[in-house]
């Protein structure tokens, strides 16, 4: 099983549950795991995480180069997948939406290339009643038939232990 991580999972877990600086051992985990192939982040995510400031820890960890060839999904998407995952959002998408949206039909079009053995990892929270731009990516994975979990869970299937 390959996870795909939402840019918003590593965000957080360094600014809420386990920063760079005081739980080390989740980012060495972290690499372990990618360099184990159970975990990776596709190129369109990865650069979302390193627009972040320059000074900020999580920028400066994942920009190393041992990381980036531990967790960086080596493959490049398939356009057509990409589509079919915006079309789930709403068959109509206008020019504002498509920026609402942001990069996250890329990470789900990554985990569609190879439905029965990918994983989308996120922090959002479904929220089915959500419409068009405002749509979740559990919502959207599930309208595609991409399983998806939180990263507790993926914690808890990976055996993360400080």
């Amino acid at each position: 099983m390959l996870y795909l991580l939402d840019a918003n999972v590593t965000i957080t877990a360094n600014s809420t549950y386990y920063p760079i600086d005081q739980v080390p051992e989740f980012w060495d985990w972290l690499q372990h795991q990618g360099e184990s192939g159970r975990i990776k982040m596709p190129l369109e995510i990865w650069e979302e995480v390193k627009q972040g400031r320059k000074d900020d820890q999580l920028v400066k960890w994942i920009s190393q180069p041992h990381i980036e060839d531990a967790l960086l999904l080596k493959e490049t998407v398939d356009s057509a997948l990409v589509q079919r995952v915006v079309e789930a959002y709403a068959p109509d998408v206008t020019d504002d939406e498509v920026v609402q949206i942001g990069r996250d039909p890329f990470l789900i079009a990554y985990a569609l290339a190879s439905p029965a053995d990918r994983w989308v990892v996120t922090v959002e929270a479904s929220r089915p009643s959500a419409l068009r731009g405002n749509r979740r990516v559990p919502d959207v994975c599930t309208s595609v038939g991409v399983f998806w979990c939180g990263p507790f869970h993926l914690n808890k299937v990976l055996g993360f232990r400080t």
